[in-house]
């Protein structure tokens, strides 16, 4: 029913955690295929898929056509992104199954799901950032790719799917897709805070801020790369 798509570089730490919280549905026969498109890994990030048994795909590093190289491999109706460093909490299966009926029994309109954003952190400043992303997610329904993606493979290619962008795909791909094509499902995606710790949360949500301004501002996505310092998409 769902093929998982997971673009990796480095990601042995985390990966394996990724994994394990597919295991339940992969069980029920809900997760029917993984696919983990290594972008050039100096790690052991492809061996810990391997031995996980998910199909390696190697690529060119880059999120946006890792992500597109690992949609083209999928044989499987749904697509589901998620990044190699975000776990998917218990549940996540009876809520995504329930969406995924409703769209194909045209109970709903066709849709793309995305989950609940978490970060593994505790204190003040993740929990803020937390609230910050629920309330855009309620009034913009503009999911960004820590929260997953889970989306039927003709609506995926009726949009255009993933583009080869180094930042933004994520955006890109919700812009194009519309907020009424947008649903919130009932479970959270628990992803790192490794980047928020390093970098601070203010600054690193400062300058995410900064680039989605410039990127609605229609500056070149290759600009607005390496003005960043090419920082990921993220709340």
């Amino acid at each position: 029913m769902i093929s998982v798509i997971i673009p990796a570089r480095n990601a042995e730490r985390t990966l394996a955690m990724t994994l394990s919280a597919l295991v339940p549905a992969a069980v029920d026969g809900i997760v029917r295929q993984v696919i983990v498109v290594d972008g050039g890994s100096t790690d052991a990030t492809a061996k810990v898929a391997d031995i996980a048994g998910a199909d390696v795909v190697t690529s060119a590093p880059g999120r946006g056509g890792q992500l597109a190289q690992g949609a083209a491999a999928a044989r499987f109706p749904w697509l589901l992104f998620l990044n190699a460093d975000t776990v998917l909490q218990d549940g996540w299966e009876r809520s995504a199954t329930a969406f995924m009926r409703r769209v194909d029994l045209g109970e709903r309109s066709m849709a793309a799901g995305a989950f609940k954003f978490r970060l593994d952190d505790r204190g003040l400043a993740p929990r803020l950032l937390e609230a910050a992303v629920h309330l855009r997610c309620k009034f913009l329904r503009v999911p960004y790719g820590d929260q997953g993606l889970l989306i039927r493979r003709d609506l995926f290619d009726a949009v255009g799917g993933y583009k080869n962008l180094p930042i933004m795909e994520d955006i890109d791909l919700a812009r194009r897709l519309g907020r009424r094509r947008f649903a919130m499902l009932d479970a959270e995606a628990v992803t790192s805070a490794h980047r928020y710790r390093r970098d601070g949360y203010l600054s690193r949500s400062f300058r995410n801020q900064i680039c989605h301004m410039l990127y609605g501002a229609g500056l070149p996505i290759s600009m607005i790369a390496r003005l960043s310092g090419n920082v990921e998409s993220a709340p």
